[in-house]
């Protein structure tokens, strides 16, 4: 079990560590060699499009091969794109354009690389002998600890080494989780694929039809639509909060040390949820997880728009990153469930592109309420957001039963 398990954590660990660290000091290096905040906002929207279409495209890819061989190929395209910058800025010097054409060569590893582990992991329970919910569970236990650490660790390389020189580590980090991800034994994640399955046309064959059939199931199945549509309210309204209201607030209080404080309660409530989950989820009903994860969440959400003295951001914080651990685990285990193994590179990869495009979505509408409004209004309107989002979730037909197969 170990040698199977083992390897794959540590490689989604690390993958998301170097995702987490590239994602502080990348837009500091746009700022510090263009000048201008506006670049990293266009690098940012640079990564967001073409990291979406690559969740569709590579999506059928991960169907069709190896999910193990696809996480590889993904990682390596992360570590060359990221390896790019470093080397033009010793040889030629960095401009926006390298950061926009890097942007979009490291779309095609993101998306795709979290697409094949998520896809892999039901054949890796399969193989281990775990059960799905509590590997779930620690899996989403472990994105808090990278989310927790992953600032911190970011912080002391960016305050030790130029920012540039920081991108030499998480090209680093792409390479080891693909070497790694070499430990886990390839027939752990061998798959019926849909080519040999013949399970649809759309999947025999490349084509328009084919690409977006991951887009036309999610949104043709009701369970599948609906927790699709759930999980990107939640990616708004968390991307908004976190980018720029918690940001703004405590810049304009004078603090913003306070910032990054408040994202690791919100990690360490993910970690703590995710961790809940892994040790009692067989035994509760999911429903009860789903239920409790929609709750929590709206609790943190009213806490923080409250914007209170600096404990009880904290608290709420905590709160609703402990929320979203419980309701990420059900989420996924949901499409374990319901989606067919020839099936899942493509659903997944459609799930992944379209909440890669939710936080641009929230962080731009939050900060054009502030512009124009105040940021007690923007905090508001998030957890109002929130709120009649899990009122629907609670009450739709589609979910109402969710998990009545499981526990």
């Amino acid at each position: 079990m170990t040698r199977i398990v083992l390897p794959y954590l540590i490689s989604f660990a690390t993958s998301l560590l170097g995702n987490s660290v590239t994602a502080i000091a990348l837009p500091l290096l746009v700022l510090f060699t263009t000048g201008s905040p506006l670049g990293a906002g266009v690098v940012a929207i640079a990564a967001a499009v073409p990291a979406a279409l690559a969740g569709i495209l590579m999506g059928s890819l991960v169907d069709r091969i190896n999910r193990r061989t696809a996480a590889i190929l993904s990682d390596v395209i992360s570590a060359v794109a990221l390896l790019i910058l470093p080397v033009v800025d010793l040889t030629v010097g960095l401009d926006l354009g390298w950061f926009v054409a890097v942007a979009i060569i490291g779309s095609f590893g993101d998306v795709p690389g979290i697409t094949a582990r998520e896809a892999m992991l039901p054949a890796i329970a399969t193989a281990s002998g775990v059960d799905p919910a509590r590997l779930i569970g620690i899996r989403e236990a472990l994105s808090g600890v990278m989310l927790l650490i992953g600032p911190a660790v970011a912080g002391v390389l960016v305050a030790t080494l130029e920012p540039v020189t920081v991108l030499w580590v998480t090209a680093g980090t792409a390479a080891l989780a693909a070497g790694v991800t070499l430990l886990v034994p390839r027939s752990a994640t061998t798959q019926v694929r849909a080519v040999e399955a013949g399970s649809s046309v759309g999947a025999r064959h490349f084509s328009p039809k084919s690409l977006l059939y991951g887009v036309r199931q999610l949104f043709h199945t009701p369970v599948l639509r609906s927790l699709v549509m759930l999980a990107t309210v939640l990616a708004v309204v968390l991307a908004a909060t976190q980018g720029i209201v918690i940001p703004v607030h405590f810049a304009f209080q004078g603090e913003p040390g306070y910032v990054g404080f408040v994202l690791s309660s919100l990690a360490a409530g993910l970690l703590v949820g995710g961790g809940t989950f892994a040790i009692f989820g067989p035994r509760v009903r999911r429903r009860t997880w789903f239920a409790a994860g929609l709750v929590l969440l709206g609790l943190g959400f009213i806490g923080i728009s409250m914007l209170g003295p600096v404990w009880s951001v904290f608290a709420a914080a905590a709160l609703a990153g402990l929320g979203g651990g419980c309701l990420n685990a059900v989420v996924g285990l949901a499409f374990v469930e319901q989606v067919a193994e020839t099936e899942r590179g493509r659903l997944l990869g459609a799930q992944n592109a379209i909440i890669t495009l939710a936080p641009a979505l929230g962080i731009g509408g939050a900060a054009t309420i502030i512009e124009f409004g105040t940021t007690q209004l923007a905090a508001g309107l998030l957890a109002g957001i929130w709120i009649l989002a899990a009122v629907i979730a609670l009450i739709v037909p589609s979910l109402r039963r969710i998990g009545e197969n499981g526990c």
